[in-house]
């Protein structure tokens, strides 16, 4: 069992709120209306010096309208998946016969959940209090996630209640193995290490769980994790399913990169898209594998690779590798090329080589204003790996044109050689030594103006 934590509770009680506040994002749609999160969003904390994955789940409603019942269905799913429940109620209302009813539901599944009531900011005569003790809940956590009150308070407890589950893996370059089902992950994998370890089916979806394979190739050390091909729909579909997508998740997590496999006899569609945003969300150097091409002739390859989707930048900025899983066609190349990436996505860059980079780009390509002042760049520096991350420090840290971004962001990716690397940018508003201080004059500054003074009060006269 994975760790990971979820969120739960009636409609508009602040889910996605805390959500948004505790992994520090903004992907979860936050509003008055109530219902509007129908489907799970997921993001990591860092809890004991690591990620882990913490989910946003839709209201919990007893009304029989089929769209809610499965946004409760979809609830539940991530409370089963879950080690430990954040069950979060209104601070400002009585419990009613829905809280009840979950309160009653999660002893039934011997779930441990922590109590958290939130919206403490508004005034109100509430007795809920009162009603979680009669049902036997003393213990409890108030915020407002809106304001981030006590929030470092429900950190610290979480810290200490989410379980410390370790995944020993084997020593050695930890490569996760993902795309459509039948798409050939297992059967790369079977043929990699000349096992049929693995099961290979025709039928689509046959690796249920996540597998993880040591191997050594030249005196290195692998550890290939194959896992369960994701479907359209993984998000809401059958739990089995959905299960395989959250340790796809994990897996991308434990891993120093990514193949992705899409199916040559297929081509690219929209799922292999999402898939693949799945991976450089999670900042992972990802390798792209275009399987079955023995299946079709070059004229079909050259039609594959004119497409819209695979011009596009998403994917053109991508370091393709064609292979044949079932004849072991280009295994060298996709060896040497994770090899390359993972050393590469974990490369530090030295501050002074990045500022005369950084200098470079403006001269090259001047600044624009913002708002009546010229945006000047002051310098740069090195901010971490998966993704690779450059902090950049100006005059201005908003309003900073999204083209200007990219600019830069394209000639450091083009100078630091990051293909299939994720290149990060923060921009930040750089520190005024100056501000708030006062200017201290000189001796010969001070007589000066003493002069003029003097000066002037004869002129007065």
């Amino acid at each position: 069992m994975f760790t990971s934590i979820a969120i739960i509770g009636r409609p508009n009680v602040g889910k996605s709120s805390l959500f948004n506040k505790l992994t520090k994002s903004r992907d979860a749609i936050v509003s008055d209306f109530p219902g509007l999160t129908k489907d799970r969003n997921h993001g990591f904390i860092k809890l004991k010096n690591k990620k882990t994955l913490i989910i946003d789940t839709g209201g919990i409603a007893n009304q029989k309208e089929a769209i809610k019942e499965a946004i409760s269905y979809q609830a539940w799913l991530a409370v089963e998946e879950s080690s430990l429940i954040i069950l979060i109620f209104d601070r400002s209302e009585n419990l009613n016969k829905e809280d009840l009813d979950i309160i009653y539901k999660l002893r039934k599944l011997n779930k441990e959940f922590l109590t958290v009531l939130n919206k403490i900011d508004k005034k109100s005569e509430s007795s809920i209090i009162d009603d979680l003790s009669e049902n036997g809940i003393t213990e409890y956590i108030e915020i407002s996630a809106e304001h981030s009150l006590n929030l470092n308070i429900l950190k610290s407890t979480l810290e200490d209640k989410v379980p410390d589950i370790v995944i020993n893996l084997p020593e050695g370059k930890k490569v996760a193995v993902l795309g459509r089902p039948n798409a050939g992950k297992s059967t790369f994998i079977n043929k990699l290490i000349n096992q049929d370890r693995l099961i290979v089916s025709e039928i689509a979806g046959t690796t249920i769980d996540s597998i993880s394979v040591p191997f050594e190739f030249n005196d290195q050390k692998f550890i290939f994790i194959d896992t369960a091909g994701i479907r359209k729909g993984y998000k809401y579909n059958h739990k089995v399913e959905y299960f395989s997508y959250v340790r796809a998740i994990h897996a991308i997590e434990q891993s120093d990169i990514v193949i992705f496999i899409c199916d040559a006899s297929e081509g690219l569609v929209d799922q292999d898209l999402k898939i693949l945003n799945m991976i450089i969300e999670n900042g992972k150097p990802v390798l792209f594998a275009l399987n079955k091409t023995d299946l079709v002739s070059n004229s079909d390859l050259e039609k594959i690779y004119s497409t819209k989707k695979m011009q596009s930048e998403f994917i053109s900025n991508l370091i393709k590798v064609e292979i044949s899983a079932i004849n072991k066609k280009g295994f060298k190349k996709v060896f040497n090329s994770t090899n390359k990436l993972i050393d590469l996505s974990q490369k530090s860059y030295s501050t002074s080589m990045l500022n005369n980079l950084l200098r470079k780009y403006v001269l090259s390509n001047s600044p624009p204003s913002v708002g009546g002042r010229q945006l000047k760049f002051k310098h740069v520096h090195f901010g971490g790996i998966c993704p690779t991350t450059l902090i950049v420090h100006s005059n201005r840290d908003k309003k900073i044109p999204n083209n200007y971004k990219k600019y830069l962001e394209n000639s450091f990716r083009s100078s630091l050689g990051l293909s299939s690397i994720q290149l990060k940018l923060i921009f930040r508003k750089a520190d005024n030594p100056y501000e708030g201080k006062k200017n201290k004059l000189s001796e010969r500054q001070s007589k000066k103006r003493q002069r003029l003074i003097k000066h002037n009060k004869k002129s007065k006269k």
